[in-house]
């Protein structure tokens, strides 16, 4: 096994240029799923290599409850510096599920929430509420979500500007974007290497609705004027998870982009450009960490089972 058990906790590395140019270079749709998928593949390998070396520090602890032919000086040479590294792991995986748990409750808790606030209300699709803070965001749940704005925020907007915020909610409904950005939150909680990652895709996942709610309202300049103004004053969403017509982030660069040309269709970009070439980097990066970890956890199972006494 030897060193290739830690590739997967450092190539997430090889992801972090194209990152960057992927949402600027692909279109917003191919540069989400695109950099989600990444993003789960390194962070799953990571994270089963973080496990297996966990495993070689579990078993050198007195009174662990492992087999005893699992600290004999073969198995532990399987990984190197297991003294240091192996006893190491068992924290830092401890620390990986408790935050990525404590992501998950915290989208659970912030979506019944929300849910029981509007469980009075009219079933329908969207939701004006009477609040004096203005917001809005997309709740998913149900057939098809519901989005949710405050009189507060339509005062702001002219009604072409509001069909713009109605549209942009509805393509993140339609496309299931909180899946996205619950999947690379989790990602950047399993490896921190990975956040630069996570950045991208909260920004592309809104450009993917501005792009969605451009061609629906058929003016990508209301659709840039929109975002500005909800952006001078919405607090944006509860939870990073819930995507959001004014969330934080890069708003100039979304309200640029809309003023520019429409982006090109395109899922996969070509090797002989600069984002091809950090596509393909990190889509070999991507399988490096792949192929090491189902060969790091294999050879251990037949290490282990070696020395698993009968």
């Amino acid at each position: 096994m030897g060193v290739f058990v830690f590739l997967p906790l450092v190539l997430p590395l090889t992801a972090w240029p194209m990152a960057r140019l992927a949402e600027q270079h692909l279109h917003p749709r191919a540069a989400t799923r695109l950099l989600t998928w990444v993003a789960a593949v390194m962070a799953a390998c990571s994270t089963l290599c973080l496990g297996l070396v966990m495993v070689v520090g579990t078993a050198q602890l007195p009174g662990n409850p492992l087999p005893d032919g699992w600290s004999d000086p073969e198995v532990r040479e399987a990984v190197p510096y297991d003294e240091v590294v192996g006893k190491a792991a068992i924290p830092a995986l401890f620390a990986v599920l408790v935050v990525c748990g404590r992501t998950l409750w915290r989208h659970g808790r912030v979506r019944r929430t929300a849910h029981r606030a509007l469980g009075g209300l009219p079933a329908t699709e969207v939701v004006v509420l009477p609040d004096d803070v203005p917001y809005a965001y997309a709740l998913p749940g149900g057939l098809r979500g519901r989005v949710v704005v405050t009189t507060a925020l339509l005062s702001c907007l002219e009604p072409a500007e509001r069909r713009a915020l109605f549209a942009h909610e509805r393509a993140h409904l339609a496309a299931r974007h909180h899946r996205f950005l619950l999947a690379v939150q989790l990602a950047a909680r399993a490896n921190p290497f990975l956040r630069p990652l996570r950045t991208a895709v909260s920004y592309t996942a809104e450009r993917w609705a501005d792009e969605e709610a451009a061609r629906t309202v058929g003016s990508r300049r209301t659709v840039a004027r929109a975002i500005g103004k909800a952006a001078l004053v919405s607090r944006g969403t509860p939870v990073p998870t819930l995507a959001g017509f004014a969330s934080p982030g890069p708003v100039p660069r979304r309200v640029t982009a809309l003023l520019g040309p429409a982006p090109l269709v395109r899922n996969w970009p070509s090797v002989f450009t600069t984002v091809g070439l950090a596509a393909w980097g990190a889509a070999a990066g991507t399988a490096v960490s792949a192929m090491s970890s189902a060969n790091s956890a294999v050879t251990m199972f037949f290490i282990l089972n070696a020395a698993t006494p009968l």
